[in-house]
């Protein structure tokens, strides 16, 4: 019997969520940051500045930023650090690794093709794993979950921006009618594509809330797990520590 996962809310046979999901990121790699500030009215700049925040880099960190195609989280790190970081931006898509080259010419990042759920990284090589917006998309979050912890140092933070559950009362109401009507509408006028963006709010609603998800973290060996909630849910920030 074939088993089967989620691509949005329609069932689809495991084999072939990858290169479905690849499909969608192939047909908005050359629009992904302007969609980017598009939909989230520019809020997920402030979102990500939080994310930074919260890592608190310093000179000579050894980071990798998963899913970071474009390396919008790497630039913001090296501009932290005045450049003085080795970072990783690892993608499985070609397309938006090629858009991040293109945004950070010459920038002191390592360019990498790689899964999330299999990174072709060594054991305890990097002092910070960050992903942004990136592992809702994955086959197997449990599996990419317990490769951050592999390729992360003793001691070495693991930090996950990805948008959540929301829990202030009546916007819950206001942000599915924004998702359902307004998102894949913008995403077709703007983005030249509908499916995406309808992919991308089903997507959502199927990815663990704050609270589950600490429980994967925890489970995948990260101690001291906790979450913070942005506008109201809509995003959060999960940390973990591997020891």
């Amino acid at each position: 019997m074939t088993s089967t996962t989620y691509f949005g809310f329609k069932e689809v046979p495991v084999d072939d969520k990858q290169r479905l999901v690849g499909g969608v990121f192939d047909a908005v790699a050359s629009r992904y940051d302007l969609m980017n500030d598009v939909l989230s009215g520019g809020m997920h700049r402030l979102w990500k500045a939080a994310m930074v925040d919260w890592l608190r880099p310093r000179p000579g960190l050894k980071m990798i930023d998963v899913a970071g195609g474009t390396g919008d989280i790497a630039s913001r790190v090296l501009a932290r650090v005045k450049a003085q970081a080795e970072i990783t931006v690892c993608d499985i898509n070609f397309n938006m690794l090629t858009q991040g080259r293109k945004r950070a010419p010459g920038a002191p990042i390592h360019w990498l093709a790689g899964d999330a759920q299999n990174l072709p990284c060594l054991d305890r090589s990097f002092d910070a794993y960050m992903i942004a917006f990136g592992i809702r998309n994955v086959t197997h979050i449990d599996i990419a979950l317990r490769e951050a912890y592999r390729v992360l140092k003793p001691g070495g933070r693991f930090l996950c921006l990805e948008f959540s559950a929301v829990e202030m009362p009546g916007l819950d109401i206001l942000y599915d009618l924004y998702s359902f009507k307004l998102m894949p509408l913008l995403g077709e006028v703007i983005g030249a594509n509908r499916e995406a963006y309808q992919y991308l709010a089903e997507s959502i609603r199927q990815f663990p809330d704050q609270r589950k998800f600490a429980g994967m973290i925890a489970d995948a060996g990260f101690s001291q797990v906790s979450y913070r909630n942005l506008t109201g849910g809509i995003a959060a920030i999960h940390s973990g520590w591997r020891i």
